[in-house]
Formats: C-alpha cells, structure tokens, sequence
C-alpha cells in the first residue's frame, strides 16, 4: 500500500539525479521527495517527516556538510546517506563527528544505491524494536557500555560516532581474537557493502586516533597483515 512506503527524501541539486534516484525508488516501493538544495529539503522534511534522508554534499547554498546538523536538531533519529562526487571528502564524512549513517560516491549504481539504502532501513528498524542491549564489556582500562552508547578509558569518556562505536564494539566482543575485515563490514554495514574494505580501514584509523597513546604505534587495535584487526587488553603507564 501506498500509505505504507517508506519515505526516502533525495537532495541533489542534479536534476538528472533527482529524478533517475527517485524513479528507481518508487519502482521499488519506496515513496520519494526530491529538493534541489538544503534550505528546501529541511522545509520538505518539516512538513512530510522522511524515513531516510540522501544528502548531497556539494550543494549550492548551505551544503550537505552544513545541513545535516540542522536535520539533527529537527529530527535526530533519522539516518542520513550522504553522497559525493570526490574521493577526497571520504575522510570528512567518515572521520568527523558528521552523524551520518552511510556514504555513496558518484558515480553510483542504482542497485548499489538500492542496497545501502535497505540496509540502513533495516538497521534503523533493529534499532527501534526496544530489545534489551548487551551488557557492557571491559577490555583492559577500556569500558564499552551498549546501553548509553558510552566509551571509557581509565574513567575518561571517548566520543565516538556511531559507526566508531560499532566497530569498536565488534572487536570487543571477540577481544585477543582477530576478526575479519570482511566480518567487520558484515557486522556494522550489512552484507550489501562487502568489497568496500575502505570504510573499514578509515574508521580504524580514526578510532585509533582517539584511544591510543601514540596512533602511529597503536597497541589496542592490532593490525594481523592480510587478515583483519585484533583489539586487545591495554593499559598504559600513568
């Protein structure tokens, strides 16, 4: 039933793009908005609450980068794809505190498209059941609480985004094991984004860069060559 789509809001100042994106969405069930730049999209979003948000970084006005924290103080629990056209801004998006859930780079496959955005429907559905969370897990001076979504070292609080927290997450359920990069990507994306190992390598970089000591050197998360990540139990000096 119509009624029942979800609603996908795509903001893109392509109109090519806008309208081949929103065609391949509503052909597969999904009801799509369209705007142009990031003033109209958080007007749209306003008055027809989207289920998913595309967002465009490189916009005319406010950009992507600029809007997503005005669709964060407007309607904070919904996920975001944020999609570029340079390979330079992969960085920015996965390693600053931007609180997107996924990123698409143009030029992009709408099958592919297809897949983050189910997968991260899917995600924000597990989200919203209200199981009841792990327990908290403790690996050396580091304390990982699921429930409030908090990190500790040594009693200190790490921020991390949620994509940080969920890797670091994963290793700690397997702590002084290695696990896959392919498990990695399994277990925090989704199956669809198997063969992008990329996400993975910025995110361990990034995580590394605000719980170790020295991240050139880093003595927590553990690199295993060919193989995946090991995070282990740390204590530092002092």
């Amino acid at each position: 039933m119509m009624d029942m789509a979800r609603h996908i809001l795509i903001v893109d100042d392509d109109a090519l793009m806008r309208r081949s994106v929103s065609l391949h969405l509503e052909q597969n069930g999904y009801r799509a908005g369209t705007a142009a730049t990031a003033e109209d999209a958080l007007a749209l979003a306003r008055r027809d609450r989207p289920d998913l948000i595309l967002l465009d970084i490189g916009l005319p006005g406010m950009d992507g980068l600029q809007a997503i924290r005005h669709f964060q103080r407007d309607m904070d629990d919904v996920p975001v794809i944020f999609v570029t056209a340079r390979r330079r801004e992969l960085d920015t998006i996965l390693g600053l505190e931007m609180g997107a859930d996924d990123y698409i780079t143009k030029p992009f496959n709408l099958d592919i498209l297809l897949a983050h955005v189910k997968a991260i429907l899917r995600r924000a559905e597990r989200g919203a059941t209200g199981q009841p969370p792990p327990d908290a897990l403790i690996v050396g001076d580091l304390h990982i609480d699921p429930a409030a979504h908090e990190v500790t070292i040594d009693g200190r609080p790490i921020a991390l985004t949620a994509k940080e927290f969920a890797v670091l997450h994963t290793l700690a359920l397997d702590a002084g094991k290695v696990v896959s990069t392919e498990d990695i990507l399994s277990r925090v994306w989704g199956a669809e984004f198997m063969g992008e190992p990329q996400v993975v390598y910025v995110n361990i970089r990034w995580l590394r860069e605000k719980i170790e000591t020295d991240p050139n050197q880093p003595r927590r998360i553990i690199n295993v060559r060919g193989v995946g990540y090991k995070l282990i139990p740390n204590t530092p000096p002092g």
